[in-house]
């Protein structure tokens, strides 16, 4: 007979994260949604969605369940298929439920567009990142597939249906479609005008003979390509499926094992003669593809403070939970210290987000407002996806061996973080983007940063900084110290980012991060009496 004793006790354990409105909870989110004139109830229902503990569950699920390929059908016939687990597919059909894939584009959110996507981007990747790459890329295909307006005007009604169908089918007999990317290849990288596969002429389309060494989510219904035309390495659109029905030329080799990322599938991948037709002029495939780059590096940068936000939220939970020495750790003053820290980091992330998300939404209209998108999207991919893995790190600290084991989320977000500062270009590249961004333009670039330094101005004076910028950028050096002028520049608009929108943490951000005494590690900044409403604001009751 049971004393009750071990039944009745709780061990001091923090309760299980799980049904809260991840958008209402989210000062910082709140605070810029509303500054945007987004609608605030609509994103909280989005917030509750997946915030929903059954939501939170399926995020566990599709990663410990991870697509598996399967090349032949049981009668030897070639099928190339990939097979994902329900939840995964309970989450797709969520975020094209929610318009994340398309809603910048179908003018069904007129105030702020990218704004109100990239807040449901924020709160949807906090359930489950893995499956927002190939919603991601369909939205991100968008901006390229516009260079051939008569192929974009077949595929948008497909691509902007609020329907998921997984279906493997020719994409004009389905309800609603994705769309993916393969650019790079083996012996090149980043550098894809070493791609060697080909491009051969065929009237109407091209036959495509080649290989790709990444190409992410290939259960999508086509996938933008970059190959070797007569004129050039040029942008191509091919389907899985051939206009005859029958199925395109597409061999997976097999499905890349990662580190995290583990919904997601991720495919190497063999063209022999498959069918595809031309994106934009003949040789301008880089050109062309920037468009769908630029959209998916904002997203990079979105998701990632997606991530480091639910990491830090659950940690958060958890020290209001738990007592050590007879007092919570969230009333212990190191810890205290430490998540006031990792806060103040996040205040400034979502400020820095939210402001590019406004940049790409009046950049056609304001030249102003595209020099600061062509300048700071790099940057602020950079800065935001660099920290991730330092962010979610120290809130699975706080977690202490709790955070370390697979039972709960914090590996699984641990293990994911680094992934989105090396899709999309890696911290390098990234650096360098800088400065072939100031190299094309620097009048544009010079006066970028001249208003971020004045818009700084009242919380925080960063002059010195952008002074020593500017020199740098001018010398000979600026290659060799591009991830410093990187760095700078991101920090310099984040300061502005958040004085822009009245933080009352603006000044002690310049201070903590650009000021004169700067420590390495979260906790070690003298945040003073802004440790407590930092706190409170990262998880609002």
């Amino acid at each position: 007979m049971s004393s009750g004793f071990l039944e009745d006790a709780s061990f001091n354990q923090s309760p299980a994260f799980g049904d809260i409105d991840l958008f209402s909870a989210d000062r910082p989110l709140v605070e810029a949604a509303t500054r945007a004139g987004l609608d605030l109830a609509d994103l909280a229902a989005c917030g509750r969605d997946y915030g929903a503990a059954a939501t939170l569950d399926l995020g566990r699920q599709a990663n410990e369940n991870p697509p598996r390929l399967r090349t032949m059908d049981g009668k030897g016939n070639r099928i190339d298929f990939v097979e994902f687990h329900p939840a995964y597919h309970a989450l797709m059909a969520r975020s094209i439920g929610h318009g994340i894939h398309a809603s910048a584009h179908d003018g069904s959110d007129p105030a702020g567009p990218v704004s109100t996507r990239a807040a449901r981007l924020y709160l949807a990747t906090q359930a489950e990142a893995g499956h927002m790459c190939p919603v991601t890329m369909t939205h991100a295909c968008v901006g390229a597939l516009r260079a051939q307006p008569d192929v974009l005007a077949r595929w948008l009604p497909k691509i902007q249906t609020r329907t998921y169908d997984p279906r493997p089918l020719p994409w004009w007999g389905k309800d609603g479609v994705t769309l993916g990317m393969g650019m790079t290849e083996r012996q090149g990288g980043t550098d894809v005008r070493a791609n060697i596969t080909r491009a051969a002429g065929r009237g109407d389309h091209v036959e495509i003979t080649g290989h790709k060494w990444f190409m992410s989510a290939p259960m999508c219904d086509a996938f933008l390509v970059l190959a070797q035309g007569d004129g050039g390495l040029t942008c191509y659109l091919m389907p899985r499926y051939r206009p005859d029905g029958s199925q395109n030329a597409l061999r997976f080799q097999r499905l890349k094992d990662k580190l995290g990322n583990k919904s997601n599938a991720s495919s190497e991948v063999e063209f022999h003669g498959a069918w595809a037709e031309r994106i934009g002029p003949e040789g301008a495939g880089v050109r062309t593809i920037i468009e769908m780059v630029n959209l998916t590096r904002l997203d990079c940068a979105i998701a990632s403070a997606g991530q480091a936000r639910i990491a830090l939220t659950q940690a958060v939970h958890h020290v209001r939970n738990r007592s050590v020495f007879q007092r919570r750790l969230a009333d212990q003053p190191s810890m205290r210290a430490t998540v006031a820290d990792l806060a103040l980091e996040l205040e400034a992330e979502v400020a820095l987000v939210f402001r590019l998300c406004r940049a790409f939404e009046r950049a056609a209209t304001d030249p102003a407002e595209a020099a600061y998108a062509r300048l700071l999207t790099p940057a602020i991919k950079y800065l935001v996806c660099k920290s991730a893995p330092q962010l979610v790190y120290e809130s699975l600290e706080c977690l202490g061996g709790n955070g370390y084991t697979e039972d709960l989320a914090m590996a699984r977000y641990f293990r994911e973080s680094p992934l989105n500062a090396i899709w999309e270009g890696s911290g390098n590249v990234m650096a360098l983007d800088v400065l072939r961004a100031a190299g094309r333009d620097p009048e544009a670039a010079m006066a970028t940063v001249q208003a971020l330094a004045k818009t700084a101005a009242p919380a925080f004076d960063v002059r010195p900084l952008a002074d020593t910028l500017a020199r740098v950028l001018r010398s000979g050096e600026a290659e060799r110290r591009a991830r410093f002028l990187c760095e700078g520049l991101a920090r310099i608009a984040a300061v502005a980012a958040l004085a822009e929108a009245g933080s009352p943490f603006a000044a002690l951000y310049g201070d903590t991060r650009l000021g004169g005494t700067r420590f390495g590690q979260y906790g070690a900044a003298d945040l003073g009496a802004a440790e407590q409403p930092l706190v409170d604001r990262a998880l609002a009751a």
